[in-house]
């Protein structure tokens, strides 16, 4: 694989952060808790990621732990950067994860020099910080606690459950900087979430989440994305959805399409092959070719008929379509050109004694 090299200490200048030479992997390991997975520990050189400036991101600054995701997610939009790494965006993205053992020692030094300006960093944007891989090797605490101390608001994305183990120290976190917190959940049915999300909390495990983080005292955002088309678009599905997102207590909810970026289209469509045959003639129809995305006609139809049921519940949301490329968005870590605004949220937000939750569409999934 290109991060192994080809002898000890072989560098590779195009390599992915941390990953240059063979010397930056400690070791490789299986466990019986993680049947089939691999975990390779490497050490990072570098912890906090820079969105370049003509991304679509409307945030700056980025960590990520962890590559590769047990969530295993068939849709998933990071399976492509499994490549780089000579590994394959299917079974490999779900089997071989990249951990950064060292990454919040390498992430303290880059917060503590000073040109470090405490702009916000945004986590899950690649691969799912909560992962099961953080079970076992409890990355996260000691991020939150780097940011925290050195001033830095931050924001998490996340489908899994272990958010609620550092709740506490998030809610301490959240007196001092701007948390912002949003779970993902996408699929309202047992069988066929266990089907395209394989290695997921189940749906109401992620609910429960966010009732505890709401009892935590946070405003927290809900990603209903992807919805599936012919899948989960049907109102009935959407309306059950918007329900149950309402009665865990959640503030808003960000909602979009389908996208099908390349690895994760090929492993999607493959999937959805072998489960739905029926459908695939239709997907070919709204995703030929190399398109990554519903056409506008569908996602302006998707928008129709989700707005109104969020009327009826209750619930603050906007389509990932409400904002444009790269603008800023409400709670989440903002680019650097609104850091002034993003920080004067975050001073509201502390004066109430919790950060506030929210999200931006189209980063993790």
């Amino acid at each position: 694989m290109r991060w192994q090299g080809q002898e000890i200490g072989a560098t590779d200048s195009s390599a992915l952060p941390g990953l240059e030479s063979m010397s930056s992997l400690v070791r490789s390991v299986n466990t019986p808790e993680f049947a089939d997975v691999t975990f390779h520990e490497v050490l990072c050189k570098s912890a906090l990621n820079h969105v370049p400036g003509s991304s679509a991101m409307p945030f700056d600054w980025t960590v990520n732990p962890y590559r590769g995701c047990s969530h295993a997610c068939t849709y998933c939009f990071a399976r492509g950067t499994h490549e780089y790494l000579e590994l394959d965006a299917g079974r490999d993205f779900d089997t071989q994860v990249i951990v950064k053992v060292n990454v919040a020692e390498v992430l303290r030094r880059e917060l503590a020099r000073g040109s470090w300006e405490r702009e916000p960093v945004m986590l899950g944007t690649n691969t799912d910080p909560y992962q099961r891989a953080e079970g076992k090797y409890r990355l996260m605490p000691e991020i939150i606690s780097a940011l925290t101390e050195s001033g830095t608001p931050f924001s998490i994305l996340t489908k899994g459950t272990l958010l609620r183990r550092d709740l506490p120290l998030l809610t301490d976190a959240a007196r001092e900087v701007r948390v912002s917190l949003a779970l993902s959940i996408a699929i309202f049915d047992d069988a066929l979430q266990d089907a395209v999300e394989p290695g997921t909390p189940s749906t109401a495990a992620r609910l429960d989440t966010v009732r505890a983080a709401v009892a935590a005292g946070f405003r927290v955002t809900v990603f209903l994305m992807p919805i599936l088309p012919h899948l989960t678009d049907s109102i009935p599905v959407i309306d059950e959805a918007l329900r149950r997102i309402r009665e865990a207590g959640a503030s808003r909810v960000v909602f979009g399409a389908l996208h099908l970026r390349p690895g994760a289209k090929q492993w999607f469509l493959q999937w959805l092959e072998h489960q739905h045959p029926e459908l695939m003639s239709s997907y070919r129809g709204l995703y030929p070719g190399a398109s990554t995305t519903a056409p506008k006609a569908y996602r302006s139809w998707l928008n129709k008929r989700v707005r109104p049921l969020l009327r009826v519940h209750g619930l603050d949301g906007y389509a990932e379509d409400d904002h444009p490329r790269g603008a800023p968005v409400a709670g989440l870590a903002a680019r650097s050109r609104v850091v002034t605004t993003s920080r004067g949220h975050a001073a509201a937000a502390r004066s109430g004694g919790r950060g506030q939750a929210s999200g931006a569409a189209s980063m993790l999934f």
